[in-house]
């Protein structure tokens, strides 16, 4: 392979006032450039976006960006501008016109970056723009969402096999930070790699020290580490309830905190986000919406008071520590009933197959979608509400959404930017009426007629900038004679939102006929109980192990090295073990005691560990329930088979 060091660091130095690149980012670049199919596995703030921006600037042509992160795509068009580097972004808040003015200047103009969502790839005018494209390159962003194993699985995804077919002489780069053996090849799988081709830079994160503690007041020991560690934190939270509830005791403790969530609106977020940002507010209490695309260095504490799902998630939240290589911590805090508690969440986020075509009709009716109509139709969809409203769990919403949208039925989208749209419902005849009748609106309406096709027949994004420049009058006006036109059944109008949508991918069929694969349905729901066991296991480490050679081996890492700084190794390096509580202890004996004996009779427990027989009943109660061990009968207990 031939060595372009030399003009690497030439380009890196003129765009990115950067003299040296960090450790393997050489070895990724070199690849790119020599035509190579190339899958990295890098940590979460690793520099990932050089690794697609510096081969590019080096070449003839455009870098397609994949990438599910609708504010990302902006902060990277900004930040390549703001170095004189032409980019752009196409997503769902553009407009047609607008849309098409930048698939056109990456086609004939100087665009160096194209960045689009996922379900961008399924446009036919996306797709005819890409063929005519001098594109060099191919990069996938968050790349695990290709897998069905991941945990993150996004079908739109799969579609990025078939633009390599329309731009078959560009390399692909896929980029992760998470992603195991199983998932890893999946990746490559579908992507179509010419051969394997995987470059690891390792998950050790010197300056990040993983805490586990085992307590029964979190919000007490979450005080005690904010105490204790300057600077700003995260503290990550499941529901948004509770993300008020913690953020709001927080504040009675003294500390400067706020809460984030998606049931905020787009503006007050983004206030929220730069109040953090700026070092107005210390800790941001928050669900996962939180975080995604953050690039602050700073951050001294990841604090989860309720644990993830999987390794995965954990290791991506608990990476936004410490990006500056100065020490933090990342800190999952545990109570004895954390176990159980998860794993009814798993079970609660898998309704049966049947509940899955219930759920598919609930929310067509929810939308009201008449049978046969809805094919590529998008709805704003608040999960929340329509989650209480039906009485499931969030996770279940979402889980249900995943797999009609692996069987071809529904998608729904992330948060992200939705233009406005508009459709009349309205005969062409009876809209000339209302127009002779009420002259005030005459001229946005034929502005919209103008700049707008298709609006007789089905929902059209519409751009209320160009609408307003056409009629000669403000935004604020034309949105005015749209609502009004909305009220009088005129038209049906939707505007612009940043909430996540629901898009139909094919007509509205009988729920009857709506089939959803007892296969896939399987797959899914082993391979979340797999992860869900691996993060339990991570938790509940022997004073002998270590959390990141833990992380390290999940993660395929066969030379997995022990970090120094975990709360295992730290305390193992003083000579001493981390102490069990009570109910733990018990726990641990009458494991280890049904494992030498079989069977154990609970009463002989107590009088071996000296503790009230109740307190035995409790765990053994507790673990039944768990179905870890069951009755044998005559107070003996035994593993459950």
């Amino acid at each position: 392979m031939t060595n372009h060091r030399e003009e690497i660091l030439s380009t890196l130095a003129k765009w990115w006032g950067y003299k040296e690149l960090r450790q393997g980012q050489q070895e990724v670049i070199e690849s790119v450039l020599a035509g190579r199919d190339t899958l990295v596995l890098m940590p979460t703030g690793g520099g990932k976006s050089i690794l697609y921006q510096v081969p590019t600037m080096m070449r003839e042509g455009v870098c397609v960006v994949i990438t599910p992160l609708v504010s990302l795509m902006k902060d990277q068009v900004d930040q390549l501008r703001s170095r004189g580097i032409n980019a752009v972004a196409v997503h769902g808040g553009l407009s047609p016109r607008k849309i098409d003015i930048a698939l056109d200047n990456c086609v004939y103009g100087d665009v160096k970056f194209l960045y689009v969502a996922p379900e961008r790839l399924a446009s036919e005018i996306f797709r005819a723009r890409v063929a005519k494209m001098k594109v060099s390159l191919l990069a996938v962003d968050e790349a695990h969402c290709i897998s069905q194993w991941g945990y993150d699985f996004r079908p739109s995804y799969l579609r990025i096999s078939e633009i390599r077919r329309l731009v078959p002489d560009a390399p692909v780069l896929a980029l992760t930070a998470t992603a195991t053996e199983r998932v890893a090849e999946d990746v490559m799988h579908h992507l179509a790699f010419a051969e394997p081709n995987i470059i690891r830079r390792g998950l050790v994160r010197p300056n990040l020290s993983y805490v586990v503690r085992m307590v029964d007041d979190k919000m007490e020991q979450m005080c005690r580490v904010l105490s204790g560690v300057e600077g700003s934190a995260i503290v990550y939270v499941r529901l948004r309830e509770k993300c008020e509830k913690v953020a709001e005791e927080l504040k009675k403790r003294g500390f400067a905190a706020e809460f984030y969530h998606a049931g905020l609106s787009h503006t007050e977020r983004a206030l929220r986000q730069d109040d953090w940002h700026k070092e107005r507010v210390r800790v941001m209490v928050a669900t996962n919406a939180f975080g995604m695309g953050i690039n602050k260095g700073n951050v001294r504490a990841v604090i989860h008071y309720d644990m993830c799902d999987s390794p995965e998630a954990y290791y991506q939240e608990a990476g936004r520590a410490g990006r500056d290589g100065v020490r933090s911590y990342a800190v999952l805090l545990m109570d004895s009933y954390e176990r159980a508690n998860a794993l009814k969440r798993w079970e609660g986020a898998f309704p049966s197959i049947q509940a899955v075509k219930e759920f598919y009709d609930k929310v067509c009716s929810h939308l009201m979608v008449a049978y046969g109509e809805g094919a590529c139709v998008g709805f704003v969809f608040n999960e929340y509400k329509f989650a209480e409203q039906h009485r499931m769990s969030v996770s279940a919403v979402r889980n249900c959404f995943k797999l009609l949208a692996q069987s071809g039925y529904m998608l729904l989208t992330e948060d992200s930017d939705h233009s406005a749209r508009l459709r009349f419902v309205v005969s062409r005849e009876d809209l000339y009426y209302f127009r002779e009748q009420n002259r005030d609106v005459e001229e946005v309406l034929l502005a919209v007629l103008r700049q707008c096709e298709g609006v007789f027949t089905d929902f059209r994004p519409i751009d209320i900038e160009n609408i307003a420049f056409h009629a000669h009058c403000e935004e604020s006006r034309v949105v005015e004679v749209l609502r009004m036109l909305w009220r009088k059944h005129i038209v049906e109008y939707r505007p612009r939102s940043t909430s996540p949508m629901v898009q139909f991918l094919c007509d509205r069929v009988p729920m009857r006929d709506v089939y959803i694969s007892p296969e896939v349905y399987r797959m899914r729901k082993e391979s979340a109980r797999e992860r869900l066991e691996a993060m339990l296991d991570y938790a509940s480490q022997e004073w002998d192990g270590c959390r990141s050679r833990f992380l390290q081996q999940y993660f395929g890492e066969s030379d997995a090295v022990e970090c120094g700084v975990c709360d295992l190794c730290i305390e193992r390096r003083r000579g001493g073990r981390p102490t069990l509580s009570q109910e733990e202890r018990i726990a641990k004996t009458v494991r280890e005691e049904i494992a030498r004996e079989g069977c154990v009779e609970a009463s002989a427990l107590a009088r071996k560990l000296n503790v009230p027989p109740v307190d035995i009943a409790r765990v053994v109660e507790k673990l039944t329930a768990e179905g870890e061990i069951c009755s044998e009968g005559g107070g003996f207990v035994k593993k459950n088979r």
